[in-house]
């Protein structure tokens, strides 16, 4: 923390106060493509897999019921998104990196 801030904490509440207010002004990131799929099947009243490749689009409530492949950098995983997912990021629901183990150690290298 800043020193200044430190010594007047009324200064780091109105600057705190100052971002949640900007922040609370922007609109969440959803990417124009996945956004008029997911408008089209709505008006359709269809429910099929949206493929994207945009794992920083914000989940929003027009989404939940829909299935969307998400891509983990190798193939695309099908998520379904439901109530309890709008808000959160499409790319923390699909895992990018598999743990394959710690490698056994190689007793021959050790004589």
């Amino acid at each position: 923390m800043i020193r200044s801030l430190k010594k007047n904490p009324f200064v780091a509440n109105q600057l705190l106060r100052k971002t949640v207010i900007r922040s609370l002004k922007k609109n969440p990131f959803v990417a124009n493509q996945l956004l008029r799929k997911i408008d089209k099947l709505n008006k359709k009243a269809e429910k099929e897999i949206i493929v994207t490749w945009s794992r920083a689009s914000t989940i929003i409530p027009t989404m939940i019921g829909h299935t969307i492949a998400v891509h983990n950098g190798k193939e695309h995983l099908p998520i379904y998104i439901t109530d309890r997912m709008v808000g959160h990021k499409l790319g923390e629901f699909v895992p990018t990196l598999n743990f394959q183990g710690h490698a056994k150690g190689d007793n021959r290298s050790r004589r």
